[in-house]
């Protein structure tokens, strides 16, 4: 059996919760840079996870508050999946993954850090990413700032888009 250790995840065991859920409180506040949205659709959001298991790291949610995949409606259920594909797009295009993790936690006991409000994680990843940094040094090397992530695959959203629209239109 492997072991996928992430010893950089206590800053995020360690840290005071959020009384509220961020899935629901967070779209409300009209703050999306400084609470990391990405991207707003009609059913879902992407949001970056603030204690990312790898650069690039994002969430797709749906604004309604439900705990499991079997509580979304399907116009939810879609529109989750066609929001994973858009911003795996954009982290391929500024990133350049070689794969990515993709995945629900339901339940505490699953992993779920904020249970209660479903999730799709998309974790981005690269060759030789789990290395001895994290075994040896109890040190996770993110090498970019969230905030820099950010720009970088907002815009990445929008050029996708702006050419997904060019692209209608010619048709």
């Amino acid at each position: 059996m492997k072991i996928l250790w992430a010893p950089w995840r206590i800053e995020y065991i360690r840290s005071p919760k959020y009384e509220g859920c961020i899935f629901c409180d967070f779209p409300k506040e009209n703050r999306d840079k400084e609470r990391l949205i990405l991207y707003r659709g009609k059913h879902a959001f992407i949001i970056m996870n603030n204690y990312p298991y790898n650069p690039g790291h994002v969430m797709v949610a749906p604004y309604r508050h439900v705990k499991s995949i079997e509580d979304l409606t399907d116009e939810e259920m879609l529109e989750i999946m066609k929001l994973a594909a858009l911003v795996m797009k954009a982290i391929r295009k500024v990133m350049k993954p070689d794969g990515f993790n993709l995945g629900f936690n339901i339940g505490k006991v699953a992993g779920a850090g904020i249970d209660g409000h479903v999730h799709l994680h998309i974790v981005p990843r690269w060759n030789g990413d789990t290395n001895f940094m994290p075994v040896i040094a109890d040190t996770k090397v993110i090498p970019e700032s969230l905030e820099q992530a950010y720009d970088e695959i907002k815009q990445a959203i929008e050029e996708i888009e702006n050419a997904e629209r060019e692209g209608a239109r010619e048709v």
